[in-house]
Order: structure tokens, then C-alpha cells, then sequence
């Protein structure tokens, strides 16, 4: 919508969002922040007034960001070397102080004030805070000896997630925003993939729904060709066959597990597009990939 919309096309689109917003009243929304929309500065103002309207309007949303772009140029800055193994960043304990230095510090906190500049109350937490995600160590399966696994430093896997935190939060009008990182039984850090927290996290809220933000306009066929509806056994079929790969497996991971969990829709959709997030939930017309549970 734009400001040389007519009267008649605002009222139109207002209209169109009542019944979503009647529907979704009270829920809860997981949304993954990430992509292009964490970068470039028009699309992080669209999605801080996104989240803030949504929360006025009476939904609950929780924001779990990643921050790759953001770790990448620091890791450069500091002459440290990159790697990725299937679609997970190796973390040793360089990387990983790297790591919480960003996410936990300058992003957290950036888009916490955004959020707030645009009319909310964020506030911007880890899975540290109150240990409220606890982690162990993830060793990868090797794809070229299943029987053995690969050691990728200090990346976390997710062995439980307490919502009392978050719930909190969201009863006393707050907008929690979440950093990826957990916290070990020893008190260690541990890197996790922000898709995977952000559907962990989706499942333990009962979340109506759970939005992962892409570089991508959502989940695409072996011609390239959007999927605007898929059942998690299109996926997985899709995922045997190698058409879904590399950074994208993360994401339908963490999708697939919400779905198949009880978070009612799962959502891949374009954060490249302005207002993606209120197109998804608020109108008919959508800007991505719906990924239903049954």
C-alpha cells in the first residue's frame, strides 16, 4: 500500500486483514529474522513495523534472529577463517566469542531498538538468559561414512527450551527478541542455527504459526518454479531427490519439526519483498511457501 493508493484500495486491504486478525488474536507467531531484511535499513524498518502492528492488533510475535552477514565481516575484520559443513558454520572458541560478540550484542540489540523506534516494548534476550535454551555439543553425521560424525567446534544442538521466559514476556506486553545461542550443562556456549531455534522455539509455544525470512521466495521445484502449498511429504521427498540443499536444509528441518509438532502452518517466505510479514499473515495473497501440518 502505498501513499497514491486510492481511499477506496486502503479501505479494500484493511477490510481483507479483519478476518486474519480475528483469527490470530492471542496467538503466537515465531518469526525467523534474516536475509536481506536484516541488511538492508528500509527492509528492517518495514519488519519493526510489521512485528509492532501485529502486536497491537493482539498477536504475540516472537522474533529469533541469525546474523551471518554480520558475523561474516567480523570474522574477515579479524583475519579468521570461515567454514561450513552442511550448511553449519564450524565454531571454535574464537568464532564462537565472535559469535556472541554479535548476536548476542550488536544485532540483539539493533533490532530491539528498532522495534522500539517503531512503536514497541522489545526486549532482547539469549538462550543464556535464564538458561531458558539448553544445549549439546551436535556432531554431523559424515555424508560420505554414515557411520561416523563430524566435529564442528562449539555448535549446539537443542536439548530443551524453557517457554517461561518468553511467556512472560508476551503476558507483560513485550516482544522478546531472541539471540541463537544456548548454554551447555558446564556452563558453555554453544553456537545453534537460528532456523532451528526459532522452530524448537515455535513447538514448545504452541505457536499458531512459525515465518522463516529468506534470500528466496520460498521453497522451489526442480524447475525453479515458487511452491505456494507443499505437505512435509513433498519436502521430504524433495530433500531425498536433492533438490533442497546446502543453507536451505536447516530451514526445512526446523520447518518439518514445527509442522509435524503442532505448529499449525510453517511459512518460507521472500524477505526481500517490503511488508513481507504482514502480506503473509494479514491478506490473502501471501509471498511464499505455506507448509501446513497435515
Amino acid at each position: 500500500m502505498t501513499q497514491t493508493s486510492p481511499a477506496p484500495e486502503k479501505a479494500r486491504i484493511l477490510a481483507e486483514a479483519l478476518p486474519y486478525i480475528r483469527r490470530f488474536h492471542g496467538k503466537t507467531i515465531v518469526v525467523k529474522f534474516g536475509g536481506n531484511a536484516m541488511i538492508d535499513a528500509a527492509l528492517q524498518a518495514d519488519f519493526a513495523r510489521d512485528v509492532v502492528l501485529l502486536k497491537l492488533v493482539g498477536m504475540n510475535p516472537v522474533v529469533v534472529h541469525g546474523g551471518g552477514p554480520q558475523i561474516e565481516k567480523v570474522l574477515k575484520e579479524l583475519d579468521i577463517k570461515s567454514e561450513f559443513v552442511q550448511g553449519m558454520r564450524v565454531t571454535d572458541a574464537a568464532t564462537m566469542d565472535v559469535v556472541e560478540m554479535v548476536l548476542g550484542g550488536a544485532v540483539n540489540k539493533d533490532i530491539v531498538t528498532l522495534i522500539n523506534r517503531a512503536g514497541g516494548k522489545a526486549v532482547g534476550l539469549t538462550g543464556q538468559d535464564g538458561a531458558f535454551i539448553r544445549a549439546k555439543k551436535l556432531m554431523l553425521p559424515s555424508k560420505d561414512k554414515p557411520d561416523e560424525f563430524v566435529d564442528i567446534g562449539q555448535v549446539g544442538e537443542i536439548e530443551s527450551i524453557d517457554p517461561a521466559v518468553i511467556t512472560a514476556l508476551e503476558t507483560g506486553g513485550f516482544i522478546p527478541v531472541v539471540a541463537p545461542i544456548g548454554i551447555g550443562h558446564d556452563g558453555e556456549s554453544f553456537n545453534i542455527n537460528a532456523d532451528l531455534v526459532a522452530g524448537k522455539l515455535a513447538e514448545v509455544l504452541h505457536a499458531e504459526k512459525l515465518v522463516l525470512l529468506t534470500n528466496t521466495p520460498g521453497v522451489l521445484d526442480e524447475q525453479g518454479k515458487l511452491l505456494t502449498g507443499v505437505t512435509p511429504r513433498q519436502i521430504d521427498d524433495m530433500v531425498a531427490s536433492g533438490v533442497l540443499s546446502g543453507g536451505m536444509l536447516p530451514k526445512i528441518s526446523s520447518a518439518l519439526e514445527a509442522a509435524r509438532s503442532g505448529v499449525k502452518t510453517v511459512h518460507i517466505i521472500d524477505g526481500r519483498v517490503p511488508h513481507a510479514l504482514l502480506l503473509e499473515v494479514l491478506t490473502d495473497q501471501g509471498v511464499g511457501t505455506l507448509i501446513r501440518s497435515k
